[in-house]
């Protein structure tokens, strides 16, 4: 996009699989001495690969090189899913006083997202286009959600639901992650590559059209290699155990050789292991439990 929007842009490809380099941005930044970087854009979290990338690492390379440009973050399938902490990252949009302050002199073109456009219109009560309500309403129901769980809890329970995903995959069926290193792993998707010559669309093509089971699909470089699982959202194991159990079956279809029921065990021995519930019991609670089993509860 902002190629195409007409940006000066440098890009540091790396492989699919790694995250953002620490190294190579650090090595750019030192060589711009007349700082004509004006930012930095980043992926938090990239659903193709299921590669989370460290911004909190990118911060700490742009504030020991002393380089004033902009931090913005695409954060579209981590920000409240996985830990991202935007003021102690420095993250600058949206929209930090600085970036508010650099809007004055950038001649960039701007059309439907202007700020200058928002500042003008919020501070009456409007919004300076026809408002998008159904997703505001959407919005406010969502962190009414977010509250109620708690922010902590969710992004714990993430957490605990992709290792399970994981051992599936890697311990039930042998097969490797997207991402390079446990590192990079996503707490939202896991991208798993199906063995060589296998296609991982048929195996989506196959879950979807046998047990109506939506599998990620993939694009560009890693397109047929690997259909991806997600495990963020309204989702508990059980529900997860039920995509497991259908990309199982679906590979087992195509033909690629997995243990049948190895991914859920694998799955479920981690949870089993791993339960994030707390089963302490009050002392009165473990009396009542011991008298029932014994059968002389009275009164």
């Amino acid at each position: 996009m902002a190629q195409r929007l007409g940006f000066d842009v440098e890009v540091l490809d790396v492989e699919w699989g790694e995250g953002v380099p620490l190294e190579r941005t650090d090595e750019v930044l030192r060589a711009d001495t007349k700082h004509e970087i004006k930012a930095i854009l980043a992926c938090h979290n990239e659903t193709a690969t299921g590669v989370t990338s460290d911004i909190g690492g990118l911060r700490k390379v742009m504030d020991a090189t002393g380089h004033p440009a902009l931090l913005c973050v695409d954060a579209v399938s981590s920000l409240a899913s996985i830990d991202f902490n935007m003021d102690e990252w420095g993250v600058d949009l949206a929209v930090s006083p600085k970036t508010l302050a650099m809007r004055e002199s950038a001649q960039s073109k701007r059309c439907y997202f202007d700020l200058a456009d928002m500042i003008t219109a919020n501070e009456s009560g409007y919004f300076p286009y026809t408002p998008a309500l159904p997703m505001l309403y959407g919005l406010r129901e969502s962190l009414d959600l977010i509250f109620e769980e708690g922010l902590g809890n969710i992004i714990s329970r993430n957490h605990y639901l992709a290792e399970g995903a994981r051992k599936a995959a890697t311990e039930g069926w042998g097969l490797s992650l997207c991402a390079k290193d446990p590192k990079w792993h996503s707490d939202t998707v896991s991208a798993i590559m199906v063995p060589e010559g296998a296609n991982g669309a048929h195996v989506i093509d196959v879950a979807f059209r046998r047990y109506n089971l939506a599998l990620g699909a993939v694009l560009s470089k890693v397109a047929g290699k690997l259909f991806r699982i997600g495990h963020l959202g309204d989702l508990n194991e059980l529900m997860l155990m039920g995509a497991i159990a259908g990309a199982e079956l679906a590979m087992l279809d195509v033909g690629i050789d997995v243990q049948p029921g190895s991914g859920v065990a694998a799955a479920s021995n981690y949870w089993h292991n791993h339960d994030r519930v707390a089963k302490r019991k009050s002392s009165k609670e473990e009396q009542f439990y011991e008298a029932h089993s014994t059968g002389s509860v009275q009164g």
